[in-house]
């Protein structure tokens, strides 16, 4: 009397309750959730016929589209493996996940295909490069005959971190895990079918953080955006009657100003749910300015996207700005169907006090945590342990059961929702003829939260301009990983040698500091 647990069964449901219901709407397309099974069983058949079968794996390279939604429900349909490619990235690092995923099959938005023009060669695994995604669908048939059975423990999809460690990884999702958050946004966020979810998070974040099976669980409509700009953002919100959208607190705060700024507001409970640095009295005022309330949540790749958020209590609504704002800051408490595996440990595994004060690493376990690292034993081993997964967080614990996020990793940063790997940059940097050491710290950013700054010493003074560095790294890696700054000189170092790199956050925050104040 078990049924395994896999979001395939959202749709096959809202499929049959809400079969004449508009399930997604992409630019002029609208589909209802009949369709929507149609046009999945129509991919899972195409991609048969290029010869996918369970277990290989189907990469996608799309902005928010159909074709990024819809493998979300067709590749594990047919038992195989769904990895969603960063559209920010560059080729060399596309060419390394897809080598390393042993991808079967690309699909690729024709606005991106040039990116990867001139390395089919370095792709000797992919089988199938398809840019025309209609052809594809039109090439499938409706019914599929003989799928494979599904285990809920089984793979999934595989998303790829930003290489926070030099080289990505890939975190391994399961259908039981993307089952059961899926449920968790539902739940945390109170989706259902009148709800109207616009497309602001990248799909290809975490599979969207579950809000591909979350809404379409729910029976809400799924409304494709291919770019979060403030203008088109407020246009689809407003023609849509929008109620939830995902981002990080660069888009989130993005909007509320251009929406504040030109006296808009918006009259249907509009749910911003946002990830990462927590929105400031600011944000959340502007927020309320136009008609909104930001939820904050925490949570990692490994974690399915949000793990624990700062549930709210009607009491707090009585609260000031600002001390809503504190509380807010706070990553809270884990999801329902999370458990209560969530601990702050020193580095002997033992649970730091609850005084809201004293440190300690963010370990969790339980139904939201990933499988693994693909094929990389070493990672995950280290990764799990003792038993729980390190997040390399560090966090203090309220005496409520509150957590709070007081630092990251120090050489990971964290700039608009994306993580950037300091050990990848300066490895580039260190490439340039003229350059003798390098440094990359984050520095606070009035629009991003924090970029990244290269701090580096010259083998010859006048060897090179900041701006020659700076174009040096945007013509080898993804642009949003470059430093913003580049600052020239020797730079301080521990006895035996290695940089002091919290000796240069400590001057660039503190000057922040003084500029605050």
């Amino acid at each position: 009397m078990k049924t395994p647990l896999t979001p395939l069964t959202f749709l096959a449901r809202s499929a049959f309750v809400y079969r004449d219901k508009i399930a997604v709407v992409d630019r002029d397309q609208r589909v209802t959730y009949a369709e929507l099974d149609q046009r999945v069983r129509k991919l899972g058949s195409a991609l048969r016929k290029l010869g996918v079968g369970a277990g290989d794996r189907v990469a996608v390279l799309s902005p928010n589209t159909s074709m990024a939604l819809e493998p979300h429900f067709a590749v594990p349909l047919i038992g195989a493996v769904l990895v969603m490619l960063n559209t920010r990235l560059q080729a060399a690092e596309l060419v390394w996940i897809l080598n390393h995923s042993g991808a079967k099959v690309l699909l690729v938005d024709p606005q991106l295909a040039p990116l990867l023009e001139n390395s089919r060669a370095e792709l000797p695994q992919l089988q199938h490069f398809v840019t025309d995604y209609d052809a594809l669908l039109a090439s499938g048939g409706e019914e599929l005959t003989d799928l494979p059975q599904v285990d809920e423990d089984g793979l999934l999809s595989i998303n790829y971190t930003s290489g926070t460690t030099g080289f990505p990884k890939g975190v391994m999702f399961s259908h039981r895990g993307a089952y059961l958050n899926a449920l968790g946004e539902l739940m945390e966020f109170g989706l259902h079918e009148s709800s109207v979810y616009l497309w602001t998070l990248p799909l290809f974040h975490c599979n969207g953080w579950c809000f591909p099976w979350a809404v379409t669980a729910a029976g809400g409509r799924h409304v494709l955006l291919r770019q979060p700009h403030p203008e088109p953002v407020v246009v689809a919100i407003r023609s849509e009657a929008v109620t939830h959208l995902c981002g990080a607190p660069v888009v989130i705060g993005g909007l509320a100003h251009y929406a504040s700024s030109r006296g808009i507001r918006f009259h249907n409970a509009l749910r911003m749910i946002t990830a990462g640095a927590p929105p400031s009295p600011a944000v959340l005022r502007g927020a309320e300015d136009i008609g909104a309330e930001i939820f904050h949540c925490y949570g990692l790749t490994e974690t399915y996207g949000p793990m624990t958020l700062c549930a709210w209590r009607s009491e707090w609504n009585l609260l000031s700005t600002e001390e809503r704002a504190q509380i807010k800051a706070r990553q809270g408490v884990p999801y329902i169907i999370a458990g209560a595996d969530v601990r702050l440990v020193d580095e002997n595994m033992n649970d730091v006090p609850a005084d809201g004060q004293t440190m300690g690493e963010v370990v969790m376990r339980g139904n939201n945590v990933m499988i693994g690292y693909y094929n990389n034993p070493e990672a995950t081993g280290q990764a799990f342990a003792g038993g729980w997964f390190h997040s390399g967080d560090y966090a203090v614990m309220h005496p409520n059961g509150y957590l709070e996020i007081r630092d990251r990793k120090k050489d990971i940063i964290i700039s608009g929702g994306e993580n950037i790997s300091s050990v990848e940059v300066e490895k580039v940097i260190y490439d340039h003829p003229a350059v003798l050491e390098a440094a990359i710290i984050a520095v606070p950013d009035p629009h991003w939260g924090v970029v990244p700054k290269a701090f580096v010493t010259l083998k010859n003074e006048g060897g090179a301009t900041a701006d020659e560095i700076i174009r040096f790294c945007r013509d080898r890696i993804a642009h949003f990983k470059c430093p913003k700054q580049v600052e020239f000189g020797p730079l301080p170092k521990t006895a035996t040698g290695k940089i002091r790199k919290n000796q240069l956050r400590e001057r660039e925050w503190a000057g922040r500091e003084k500029r605050v104040n």
